[in-house]
């Protein structure tokens, strides 16, 4: 199978996006762990302003996030477009029979079947 431009775009896209989230996994699984081990609640542990120590990874978790969804954005936006292709492929070869049947009755008239 032939992979096109735009397919390997989409294996880019998706590798980086599997990429950061297993970066946001691990950094949400320190991030809790550190919670945890110091008892804070949830709401203040996870305020960058409130938690200067862990500002940094916070912001970073954000970030993450807004790159995974920017990148799904993209990979949806490829999956749309290969629908409309999808779509207008299967328009074409519907278009086809007629065709055809356009073919096949100037053939009779030609040969007088």
């Amino acid at each position: 199978m032939e992979d096109s431009a735009s397919d390997r775009e989409l294996i880019v896209v998706m590798r980086q996006y599997f990429v950061a989230k297993a970066e946001l996994e691990g950094l949400r699984a320190q991030l809790e762990a550190a919670r945890q081990t110091a008892g804070e609640a949830i709401d203040a542990f996870y305020d960058p302003r409130q938690n200067a120590e862990h500002a940094a990874g916070l912001e970073r978790s954000h970030r993450l996030r807004g790159e995974m969804a920017s990148l799904m954005q993209r990979a949806e936006a490829w999956a749309r477009a290969a629908s409309v292709a999808d779509r207008h492929d299967r328009s074409k070869a519907e278009a086809d029979p007629e065709e055809w049947q356009s073919f096949e009755r100037r053939a009779d008239a030609l040969f007088g079947a």
